[in-house]
Order: structure tokens, then C-alpha cells, then sequence
């Protein structure tokens, strides 16, 4: 009696230890993930950029193109900003917001750099 009474102690033991573990890791552990984006450090290079291509331009069709690639730009940002959370799975701020990064804060700013480059 008393090896049956250890055996369900011992199972229940484990069973609740399985689900306090799991529950960790695919619910507490990524609820505290945070992406963070400096989107001033993107903002800043496409604008350098753009500078750069109407500076260079010579013609009124370059400098056409140079806006146009701004104007671009412009609509692609929102929407790779919206596909951030979606892809990490965390939740995304800006980097100016955040006082200092901890084992939980993912650069994300690579990825946004990424994602408008390849919609160019």
C-alpha cells in the first residue's frame, strides 16, 4: 500500500512539474520578451541617402525618382513596423523608450533595416 501511495506521489509529482515547465516556456518566457527599434538610427540613414541621390542628381527625372523612393520609403516603414511583433512574437518598442537592455530585449532594428530593403 504504502509503494502504491509513493508510485501517485511520485507521478503527480512529475506531471506538475512537466506543466510548471512547459507553462514557463511557452507562456511566461515569451509574454517578457520586448523587440526593441531604433527607427531614428533608419530614418537617419535613408534620409543621408536620399540626400546623397538629389545632391548627385542632374536631371529633373532623377530628382523625380530620388522623391519617389522617399515617398516609398515613407509608406513601407509603417507597415514593416507592423509586421515586427508578428514576426518576433514579442512585444515592440522604441529604443528611445527603453532605459537599458536586459537578457529579455531583442535589437530588432537589423530586421526593420531587412524588411525595407527587400520591398525596394
Amino acid at each position: 500500500m504504502k509503494a502504491v501511495v509513493a508510485l501517485s506521489v511520485a507521478l503527480s509529482t512529475l506531471l506538475a512539474t512537466c506543466g510548471l515547465v512547459a507553462y514557463d516556456r511557452l507562456v511566461v518566457r515569451p509574454g517578457r520578451l520586448v523587440g526593441i527599434v531604433d527607427v531614428s538610427e533608419v530614418y537617419r540613414t535613408k534620409e543621408t541617402e536620399f540626400a546623397a541621390l538629389l545632391t548627385a542628381s542632374k536631371s529633373d527625372e532623377e530628382r523625380q525618382r530620388a522623391l519617389d523612393l522617399a515617398s516609398a520609403f515613407a509608406k513601407r516603414l509603417p507597415a514593416a513596423l507592423d509586421e515586427l511583433p508578428a514576426d518576433c512574437r514579442c512585444l515592440v518598442v522604441l529604443k528611445s523608450a527603453v532605459a537599458g537592455a536586459s537578457d529579455n530585449t531583442l535589437d530588432l532594428t537589423p530586421l526593420l533595416k531587412a524588411k525595407l530593403e527587400r520591398r525596394s
